[in-house]
């Protein structure tokens, strides 16, 4: 006979705890126990609470290797919840035997209905370390669950593959939003929709009465970067400043050569330019740059009110002024072929030209954003990065516990994209190298994204270490080759022109790979998403459709020709709504380097994880220094900022 003290915590979640009946099995290298129940006098497994059982074991099972839980409705009915089924969240049990140390088992899942979980010891393991039977055949069989229950589809030819789900009600608990992140989600969101129903705005399909009006139905929602976007908008320096620390800083990139299709001549740019220099003189200081929203060309268009809307595919010229001046644009060409019916506007251009010119630029820049920037780049890669995790990683393996163009055009758009998209986009290093944006003044996404992007490579660079001991165990490791594979082949379709590794076949690859996965679902989601609401509660500022057709011609814009152009009020008012709820963290939040799921129960380990955090206190503590001094502090990529993972 032999006694185990069993400890079980409970999560603390709003319907964490459980009226059923618990019992463990306790498996070892010399057998395993019939079930063992978790009863004693009064109510068990009440929401945060942690519990201590007694069990006797009446033969020896030898070295402990996993538990198995198991769930059973009471003889009774429940009380106050008769008809619905008694979910149950386990954060751990930790198993004491009668001669040595207690073991953790990590758990933090939920359990449903009448079921089984099984859970091991908290040691991570990498599969060739398995070497007892028992727990092989476990890794085999908890993968085998997994691909069973997280399958693959395709949900629109040349996307990313996704999860095989027709809606979120057919998901189990462990990925859903919890019930108070729905609540508080809904209820944002909610709040919006009635202020502007009741103001009669919601269903209203004609055009705003003017730029005042605009101004006064959304400043109940005022915050300081809305305010500093209402009272800057028009100004050039904005308008330029955006493409560094806006809703999407990753497009701009040196210019060397003008395109040919952007016909820039001196004459046109010599006043900003100004006296001594030339555009050949600058394009050789590099003091030149370019964005081309050439991939918006010849996009299908979405129709709203029955009125089909309008896109541009425009190309910007910025100048980056000697020393610490503002970037400021250069010139505007509103599609990608030169011509009588192209003109390029420029600064000196009528006010209304430049400015409308400039706008139809902030629409191009809401779309690219909208669909590639943030649907595929942080929401569609990440779902192929956690997908691939559940399918292939086992909980006990370490990478597992670290870890107005319309639908149509929105489709035609990302594929097109993806045949674009490559590893170096992906890894912040790189794609600053190959955009040539090293040392452009102000570019506050690169600055707070390389220190970021440091922390969490020094941090995944301890984990590698401790876990691979040479290049050959990466090699070795057929699970984590497996989910490099199936990300590659499932998320980017096999392409090998995309530069996205197949294999590992390094640490150093190794380390490159999981910290450009934990950047992407991380800091650049915060970076492009959380910002949303400021940047486009002022619509004018980043209007999501166009209703006339891009200018021809110089000398036609006016204000009311302005506000013609822009979208219809119901338009503006769905995409305030949703950009509302979408830039608000629903509750719940864990950021960057938070880890309340202790799934390490090793030392190595959780001093990494407290190293790395340390250096994240010291990042927000510099960048909220430097804020101090700014016009407009630069937030989304401060770590208390940061989400762990795409939350929302």
């Amino acid at each position: 006979m032999a006694e185990f003290r069993v400890r079980v915590s409970t999560g603390e979640a709003f319907g964490a705890g459980t009226w059923d009946e618990m019992s463990v099995i306790i498996v070892g290298t010399e057998g395993e126990t019939l079930p063992l129940p978790l009863d004693h006098f009064g109510k068990e497994f009440s929401a945060g609470a942690e519990e201590d059982f007694e069990v006797t074991c009446p033969q020896d099972v030898g070295r402990v290797l996993l538990l198995r839980l198991h769930k059973t409705p009471p003889a009774l009915p429940r009380p106050f919840w008769p008809l619905a089924s008694d979910a149950w969240f386990c954060r751990w049990v930790q198993l004491t035997p009668p001669r040595g140390a207690p073991l953790r088992f990590p758990c933090y899942q939920w359990l449903e209905d009448q079921g089984s979980l099984v859970l091991r010891e908290g040691t991570a393991k990498i599969s060739w370390e398995d070497r007892h039977p028992t727990l092989q055949q476990q890794r085999q069989e908890e993968l085998q669950a997994r691909r069973e229950m997280y399958s693959w589809k395709t949900y629109i030819p040349g996307w990313p593959r996704c999860l095989n789900e027709e809606t979120i009600k057919n998901l189990d608990l462990n990925i859903k939003y919890s019930l108070a992140k729905n609540i508080t989600f809904y209820l944002r969101g909610g709040s919006m929709l009635a202020h502007l129903k009741l103001k009669g705005l919601l269903d209203r399909k004609g055009l705003w009465k003017s730029l005042e009006e605009m101004r006064s139905v959304f400043s109940f929602r005022k915050t300081p970067a809305v305010e500093y976007v209402f009272e800057h908008w028009q100004e050039d320096a904005f308008f330029a400043y955006q493409f560094l620390n806006g809703l999407n800083p990753v497009l701009i990139r040196r210019c060397r050569h003008l395109p040919k299709n952007f016909p820039v001549t001196d004459a046109m740019v010599a006043l900003v330019l100004g006296p001594g220099t030339s555009l050949q003189a600058e394009l050789e200081k590099g003091s030149l740059f370019l964005v081309d929203h050439g991939i918006l060309s010849g996009i299908r268009t979405n129709v709203i009110n029955r009125r089909p809307q309008f896109s541009a595919a425009p190309m910007t010229l910025l100048y980056q002024r000697p020393g610490c001046g503002p970037l400021l644009p250069l010139a505007i060409q509103l599609s990608q072929t030169p011509g009588p019916d192209s003109p390029i506007f420029l600064p000196s251009d009528d006010k209304w030209d430049w400015l409308l010119a400039k706008t139809w630029v902030r629409n191009a820049e809401f779309s690219i954003h909208e669909a590639l920037t943030h649907l595929l780049q942080v929401h569609l890669v990440a779902e192929v990065f956690t997908l691939a995790t559940l399918r292939q990683l086992p909980h006990c393996h370490p990478l597992f516990k670290s870890t107005g163009i319309g639908i149509e055009g929105f489709s035609e758009l990302i594929q097109r994209y993806m045949e674009q998209l490559n590893y170096s986009i992906l890894c912040l290093p790189e794609d600053i190298r190959a955009r040539g944006v090293e040392d452009i003044p102000g570019y506050y996404y690169r600055d707070d994204g390389m220190q970021i992007w440091g922390a969490v490579e020094c941090f995944v660079s301890e984990m590698i270490g401790i876990y691979y001991l040479s290049d050959e165990s990466v090699r070795d490791d057929s699970e984590l080759q497996a989910w490099v594979w199936e990300i590659f082949s499932e998320g980017f379709l096999g392409r090998e022109s995309s530069g996205v590794p197949s294999s590992l076949g390094t640490r150093e690859a190794l380390i490159q790979y999981v910290t450009m996965v934990i950047f992407t679902c991380s800091a650049k989601h915060s970076a492009v998403g959380t910002g949303q609401f400021d940047f486009s509660a002022w619509m004018p500022n980043l209007p999501p459709t166009m209703q006339l057709p891009p200018p021809t011609s110089k000398g036609q814009a006016s204000l009311e020709k302005f506000i013609a152009t822009l979208p219809p009020v119901n338009a503006t008012c769905d995409v305030i709504i949703a950009l509302w709820a979408l830039s608000k963290e629903p509750g719940d939040r864990r950021s960057l380097g938070t880890y309340p799921d202790e799934h390490f129960t090793e030392v190595a380990p959780c001093w990494s994880i407290a190293a790395f955090q340390s250096r994240l206190a010291q990042i927000s503590r510099d960048i909220q220094e430097r804020n101090q001094d700014l016009e407009l502090p630069y937030t989304y990529l401060d770590p208390p900022i940061i989400e762990n993972s795409v939350s929302i």
